[in-house]
């Protein structure tokens, strides 16, 4: 009989006083891969950090073997050369500012001084090695993904332990990862992952399935994948649902954005090269690209917060950049999510006064709301169902529950132009499903503007009718 590796037995964690998981009993052997999925907020972070021993539990966890555990969490908080993380968001466009973060090399250079054979080994099989004098903060979220990985396979672990890895990453990088992935398993390595059902690498030989922190299903992927019936119906938002949202502003222009002939470079390194683009007011654009193409320096020109915008010719609803408008001019017109906001928004902050946020273009609230504010946080608080979370901290929400509340920050204020960087990362089928219905609505219903960047087309919500996709080398086409 093979050997176990690691057994739960009634296994739980609270959390804020909330049950996080409840009686997990899972036992995985030896040559075993598992996949970990669920819904959004269902426990699979959590009950992979209690196996990785990040956690406090009740019940047992018995490990059973001699080596490491390495995890590979899904959000990545790189430190400053003074060894802080006291980065802010708009520090990733400003070149000068840069210097305080590691380069990859700096990152990488006890293991590249003590293992180069395997270290270069990954950084090609990765696609960094052209990269490793470039900073950290400027990088992709899906190039310092890879980075984690590449430093927790470097440690030589017995079983790794991946959270949403797929997450973030190009369609070249997803099947990039599926190839590493079967790669570290033939190297004896054992793989617990956390995924979606529809993301599940071949080597995996079983699934665990988690529902409100119970143990819905665990065992072999033929089983589980045979027993399947997601549904694929579109989520339903009333005309009426919307209509107390409507904006209190009316907006006149004729062009969200007009972009002539915009180049960005860093140093050597080109990012956006003679880009002209032309947003028109009501239009809906899908934004897609390779990671590091420069999608999210696209969208920081749009965004005010890119300075190198003043030395290009952009106009930004019939206005030209430079012009006397402050930043907050801008940002008062648009809603605005992405990854990187994600990572730099303080995990303290509730979920409340991060929606709110919103309403100031802030991160994190430093104002008292009027009462009209307060009911139309809470509006979106009850449409994105939220209610239950709202006085809850970020850092004990799980990864969904916090990028849903950033999301319900971007719509906050319903602005003129929504400009939504992979809005759906992490969050399950039936969440992407209920948001897209929400966008489909406002645009439809109040003729929002809209830009929405995925790696996935299927995930584009049916409002969006434009396609744009920027290639290697930051140059564009209409797809």
């Amino acid at each position: 009989m093979p050997q176990k590796i690691i057994e739960l037995n009634q296994l739980a964690i609270k959390l804020g006083g909330l049950d996080i998981l409840t009686g997990i009993n899972l036992t995985i052997h030896e040559n075993e891969q598992w996949a970990l999925v669920g819904k959004t907020g269902s426990g699979k972070t959590s009950l992979a950090k209690a196996i990785a021993g990040q956690s406090f539990f009740t019940g047992t966890c018995s490990i059973n073997h001699r080596g490491s555990i390495e995890w590979v969490e899904q959000q990545h908080r790189f430190r400053t050369l003074s060894n802080t993380q006291d980065f802010y968001y708009q520090q990733r466009f400003q070149s000068q500012d840069a210097d305080d973060s590691m380069t990859i090399e700096e990152e990488l250079k006890e293991h590249l001084e003590k293992n180069p054979g395997a270290t270069g080994y990954w950084l090609e099989t990765l696609h960094l090695k052209n990269l490793l004098k470039e900073p950290l903060i400027q990088l992709s979220n899906g190039e310092n993904k890879r980075i984690q990985l590449i430093k927790a396979l470097l440690n030589k672990p017995s079983v790794l332990i991946l959270d949403s890895p797929f997450i973030g990453l190009d369609h070249e990088g997803r099947q990039t990862l599926h190839r590493i992935v079967n790669s570290i398993v033939e190297n004896g390595i054992q793989i617990i992952l956390i995924t979606s059902p529809n993301e599940i690498p071949s080597c995996i030989t079983h699934v665990a399935e988690l529902e409100k922190g119970s143990l819905k299903f665990s065992g072999e992927k033929k089983d589980f994948l045979s027993r399947q019936n997601y549904a694929k119906e579109t989520g339903i938002i009333t005309k009426n649902e919307v209509q107390s949202l409507a904006p209190t502003e009316e907006h006149d222009f004729e062009k969200a954005v007009r972009m002539v002939n915009v180049s960005i470079r860093y140093g050597d390194r080109t990012i956006l090269d003679h880009i002209s683009w032309e947003i028109k007011k009501g239009e809906c654009w899908g934004l897609s690209g390779p990671n590091g193409a420069g999608k999210s320096t696209l969208l920081s020109l749009i965004n005010a917060d890119n300075p190198q915008a003043y030395a290009n010719e952009i106009y930004l609803f019939d206005k030209r950049r430079g012009r006397g408008e402050s930043i907050w001019d801008i940002k008062k017109k648009i809603g605005f999510v992405s990854p990187e906001l994600h990572l730099y928004f303080p995990f303290s902050t509730s979920c409340y006064h991060a929606i709110a946020s919103g309403l100031f273009d802030t991160i994190g609230l430093f104002r008292t709301l009027t009462e009209q504010q307060d009911l139309l946080v809470k509006q979106w608080m009850h449409l994105l169902q939220l209610d239950l979370v709202s006085n809850k901290p970020l850092q004990l929400l799980s990864a969904g529950e916090q990028r849903m509340c950033l999301l319900a920050r971007a719509l906050v204020k319903n602005p003129p132009l929504l400009v939504l960087d992979e809005p759906c990362q992490g969050l399950d089928e039936e969440h992407i499903r209920y948001f897209n219905a929400i966008v489909n609505r406002l645009c439809t219903e109040f003729g929002t503007t809209l830009i929405y960047v995925s790696h996935y087309r299927e995930q584009f919500p049916s409002c969006v009718n434009k396609f744009l996709h920027i290639e290697s080398g930051g140059t564009i086409r209409e797809a």
